[in-house]
């Protein structure tokens, strides 16, 4: 099945299941933004509204982005606030969701399933207004190497999704062509055992 399927299928139990990518990520994104100003948000991966209610919180205008509509689906049970809309889109088509700029464009574990990152940065960088910031959390390249891929268990059995690698400099320079400046970078490790290979990675670029 491709990813909006697996997706579909996984939001049965997305929320349930032990899965540390999940809770590392949310834990992480709250710790980066948390002292970084903002008032509107372009959140790229809402999935069942894991980040969404957080970052309601803070955005006084928020538009919540997935692929999966079933996904979607129960991010909007739990976050009804007037100020948050959401939209069915499929990133690596034009963003015609989008009809203002933001303070912020937020991805959350969704970039390991894009192949090409060039044109995802750009359509993040017209989506901002100028100063504006670029959040990244993604499972760590380094856990890629050794195997690890978002997947989940089926009456069929595992379901592996597809997923792509993309090193630090691949972030980077695509991020760079687009006029998109590192400001931040940071890693997350399961238990906060420094001596394991990181699970999660973060960065952050601001738009010059």
């Amino acid at each position: 099945m491709n990813t909006q399927q697996a997706y579909n299928r996984w939001s049965e139990q997305y929320d349930t299941n032990r899965n540390r990518t999940r809770d590392l990520e949310a834990e992480a994104l709250r710790k980066t933004l948390a002292a970084l100003p903002f008032t509107s948000c372009l959140e790229i991966g809402c999935g069942t509204g894991k980040n969404t209610q957080w970052l309601a919180q803070k955005a006084q205008r928020l538009t919540a982005v997935d692929l999966s509509a079933e996904m979607m689906a129960r991010a909007k049970q739990k976050v009804t606030d007037a100020h948050v809309s959401f939209q069915q889109a499929d990133i690596t088509q034009a963003w015609t969701f989008r009809k203002d700029l933001y303070d912020l464009v937020s991805f959350s574990l969704v970039l390991e399933h894009i192949e090409h990152l060039d044109p995802i940065f750009a359509e993040a960088a017209n989506a901002l207004v100028p100063g504006g910031w670029v959040y990244i959390g993604e499972l760590h390249p380094f856990k890629q190497y050794t195997g690890t891929r978002a997947r989940f268990d089926s009456p069929e059995g595992t379901q592996v999704l597809e997923c792509f690698v993309h090193n630090l400099s691949d972030f980077v320079q695509a991020a760079r062509k687009h006029g998109l400046q590192p400001a931040d970078i940071n890693e997350y490790f399961d238990d906060n055992d420094r001596t394991v290979i990181p699970r999660i990675l973060t960065m952050v670029f601001r738009k010059g």
